[in-house]
């Protein structure tokens, strides 16, 4: 039989720490004020005027960059804990690690042949 009672502080802990920010959300909905108008529904620029349209659509390409530096930003993240426990984990997680680097290369080479890392 599970020992449930073992429980009752996580349940405790996770029903206080999701109910603080949905009671913070529902009061700041009650008492928030509801006025709108131009001035309010217009774009905010740091106290300047706004000029043109607020919706300007960026090139695909930032999003390609951005994605490739997440990529390799996980990769650091995986890697990091091997490292620091290599001598201990032996050859079979090495060779685990180089099959992952090795995916990973062949993904960056894929990006710079289809153009993704290029600003032109």
């Amino acid at each position: 039989m599970f020992l449930l009672h073992e429980y009752d502080i996580f349940w405790a802990f996770l029903l206080i720490s999701s109910g603080i920010p949905i009671l913070a959300f529902l009061i700041s909905g009650v008492l928030a004020p509801t006025r709108e108008g131009p001035e309010k529904l217009s774009s905010y620029e740091s106290g300047i005027e706004p000029i043109g349209d607020a919706w300007v659509q960026f090139r695909i390409r930032y999003y390609m960059f951005a994605l490739v530096f997440v990529v390799f930003d996980v990769e650091t993240v995986f890697l990091y804990p091997w490292a620091m426990s290599f001598d201990v984990l032996g050859v079979s997680v090495f060779i685990e690690a180089l099959i992952f680097v090795l995916i990973l290369i062949v993904g960056s080479v894929y990006a710079w042949r289809k153009g993704a890392l290029e600003w032109s």
